[in-house]
């Protein structure tokens, strides 16, 4: 690279593209979608109606939300060739590259699929973010050599994703903790997957091909795969009794403890402590309470001892898994409220589109001259 730069590594600090969605205050941990505080979205809307906001900029009146839960429930049902690809694939394979193919599969049928106009990106969001529900929940039923479960009429997107994954109607406190994850997971400005899904479109590529690069970057462990990780760690501990001598043994070997912590916020992550408050009640309503229990602990020995604070994926894992979500369950889950914001950023980049090409300091070895095979 020739021209006058500094290498900021991990991009950390820049900032890459206006954006009306998300407003993300990390010094003094607030956040908002479009300019609505995301406490008070998660406590009195429905995704729905965070769909609605992220897609069209104001919260949606009755008729506007009844058209959107319309096209949604429309577009519930999946193609016969996507189920009988499911079928088709190794039973354990990772259920995060299930559900990149799928998203690529379910481009192949979209009537949309190559067009970037402003409304037909908008009509794809809302089909993808309906399918992307089904998929999910239909190959969990496959694997486990079940059928799928046919999506219920006059169920909200929440109630029949835990509908169609268990196969049982959930109760309305399950219908609203999950609702409300999928509204705290559904936008977080450019992190690493909504960023991919931004480079993709930028270079007018389409919708569904952004998204299956949004699902690729989610699933790293550094991403969307820190609530499986600190499940999987709460399941290492057992038992509530077990939670110091396992912090002080971790603390000795400088082990890193995964859902803890955050590049962007300072002051603590808002998303953390609405769901906390909703893993306790869903733990209790579960007889699952232990898992809380034992989050809460860890937590607050991690915290006096190296100062880091949980973040969203930290209490996440104990809601998710009381909810009955299988653990690698989770970062599918939480694709599925964050496809409303790559959906918004996907159109919002098409709408006011400069291809994304940064640069980077070459460090190799000098010019040098190429010799035959012979002298070398």
């Amino acid at each position: 690279m020739t021209e006058a730069s500094g290498l900021i590594r991990g991009l950390e600090g820049v900032v890459a593209a206006e954006t009306q969605l998300c407003d993300l205050d990390g010094a003094n941990g607030r956040l908002a979608y479009r300019g609505y505080d995301i406490a008070d979205l998660a406590r009195l809307a429905t995704f729905e109606q965070v769909t609605y906001l992220l897609l069209h900029g104001e919260l949606p009146k009755a008729a506007q939300l009844d058209s959107l839960v319309v096209q949604l429930t429309a577009a519930r049902a999946i193609p016969t060739e996507l189920v009988q690809a499911f079928r088709l694939m190794p039973k354990d394979t990772d259920p995060m590259r299930v559900l990149q193919a799928s998203v690529a599969i379910l481009g192949m049928s979209d009537p949309d699929t190559t067009d970037n106009s402003h409304a037909a990106n908008v009509r794809k969001a809302v089909r993808l973010t309906s399918q992307f529900a089904t998929a999910i929940c239909a190959h969990h039923r496959v694997r486990q050599g079940k059928e799928p479960v046919t999506p219920a009429a006059g169920l909200s997107h929440a109630a029949n994703f835990l509908y169609m994954l268990t196969g049982e109607r959930p109760n309305q406190p399950a219908i609203k903790a999950f609702d409300a994850s999928l509204t705290l997971y559904a936008e977080h400005e450019l992190n690493a997957s909504t960023f991919t899904t931004r480079a993709i479109v930028s270079t007018q590529s389409d919708l569904h091909s952004a998204v299956a690069g949004g699902v690729g970057a989610l699933k790293g462990p550094l991403h969307g795969g820190a609530g499986e990780a600190v499940m999987h760690t709460l399941m290492e501990i057992g038992e509530v009794a077990n939670v110091e001598a396992f912090a002080q043994k971790s603390l000795a070997a400088k082990r890193r403890f995964m859902g803890m912590g955050h590049r962007v916020y300072k002051a603590g992550d808002p998303r953390a402590a609405i769901l906390r408050g909703m893993a306790e009640e869903a733990c209790r309503q579960s007889g699952q309470f232990k898992w809380y229990e034992m989050a809460v602990k860890l937590h607050e020995r991690i915290s006096k001892e190296k100062g880091l604070i949980p973040n969203v994926d930290f209490y996440s894992a104990p809601l998710f898994y009381s909810l009955g979500i299988p653990v690698d369950l989770f970062t599918p889950v939480i694709a599925a409220g964050r496809i409303a914001g790559w959906s918004a950023n996907i159109v919002e980049q098409h709408d006011d589109n400069r291809l994304i090409r940064p640069r980077a300091d070459y460090i190799g070895p000098k010019r040098r001259d190429y010799k035959p095979i012979e002298q070398r």
